[in-house]
């Protein structure tokens, strides 16, 4: 193409992708010069709080006991100055949060203080990582290797900033760990102690999810929403509970899919391959096409009784 065409053909595609119109929703324009959220911010913040959760296996590997104050200390401080930045930047997108309005720098410094009891509940996944894996050969080794580790840390993360009323930061935290392990955990959903995924991949977990302590996924698991009611002008109507309840020591199998608002009772097993849409009972199983004792009742479950599916 010679170099009169080729011009002319670059001035007017540059044309036509500036034309306001094409761009309703599509473009974010900076107020004052404010950004957006910054990716690589964003994941160093990540780095920082897996270095202080878990020294010596994140970040800096040559830590003692007699450096570890000073360690934890420079990590906290470069924690707090990023993380206000952040969510700085955060707040030039609309929020639906109702959490009172504080400054940047006092959420930074709310959420740090929240880090003891984070770093807590992690031990608990972290032992039941270990627990239920006779593959496992170390604590090391569960939280040097296994994704379930890196994408709960994710969550919990994001979790406890969504708590404290920060837009955007934390969707973008679990997707940089659905990434990462392929794992998806919206940070909306509650999720108690001791909680695990073996090997992980291709796991959903949905926004209004509850979880309680001691569940077990495997990898393949969907944990959605059965359907997605309209409102009057026919979108979809949102902030409404439309995820399962799992309750304590609750075990889903490979590529179960649980949908709708629905309760998995205590102890429940849910078989590998199996379509849930309706409660169960406290330790009931649920096996495709078996009939299986249970503590409640005999459950059959077939592919007709959910359209052949």
């Amino acid at each position: 193409m010679e170099s009169k065409k080729l011009n002319r053909l670059l001035q007017q595609t540059v044309s036509e992708l500036s034309q306001t119109s094409s761009l309703y929703g599509l473009c974010h324009e900076c107020d004052d010069g404010a950004p957006l959220p910054s990716g690589p911010i964003l994941t160093e913040i990540v780095e920082l709080c897996r270095e202080i959760l878990f020294p010596g296996f994140y970040g800096k590997s040559n830590i003692s006991i007699q450096t570890l104050v000073y360690h934890i200390g420079v990590c906290v401080e470069r924690l707090h100055t990023l993380l206000a930045g952040q969510i700085e930047a955060a707040r030039c997108l609309p929020s639906g949060s109702d959490v009172e309005q504080k400054s940047a720098t006092e959420i930074a410094a709310a959420f740090i203080g929240r880090l003891p009891a984070l770093r807590a509940v992690l031990a608990t996944d972290v032992e039941a990582a270990y627990k239920g894996d006779p593959a496992a050969e170390s604590i090391g080794e569960i939280i040097s290797c296994y994704p379930v580790i890196k994408a709960v840390t994710n969550y919990r993360i994001a979790h406890e900033l969504l708590l404290l009323g920060v837009p955007l930061i934390p969707r973008i935290i679990t997707e940089m760990a659905h990434s990462e392990t392929g794992i998806d955990i919206h940070p909306a959903a509650t999720i108690g102690s001791h909680f695990t995924i073996d090997h992980g991949t291709g796991v959903v977990i949905g926004a209004t999810c509850i979880i309680g302590n001691n569940v077990k996924l495997y990898q393949g698991v969907t944990l959605g929403a059965k359907s997605f009611p309209l409102d009057d002008e026919g979108n979809p109507i949102k902030g409404i509970p439309r995820h399962p309840i799992l309750e304590d020591n609750v075990i889903v199998y490979s590529n179960a899919t649980v949908l709708g608002r629905i309760t998995i009772g205590r102890g429940s097993v849910i078989g590998g391959n199996v379509w849930v849409t309706e409660s169960t009972k406290p330790g009931e199983q649920i096996v495709q096409g078996k009939k299986i004792r249970s503590y409640a009742k005999e459950t059959v479950v077939k592919p007709e009784d959910y359209g052949g599916l």
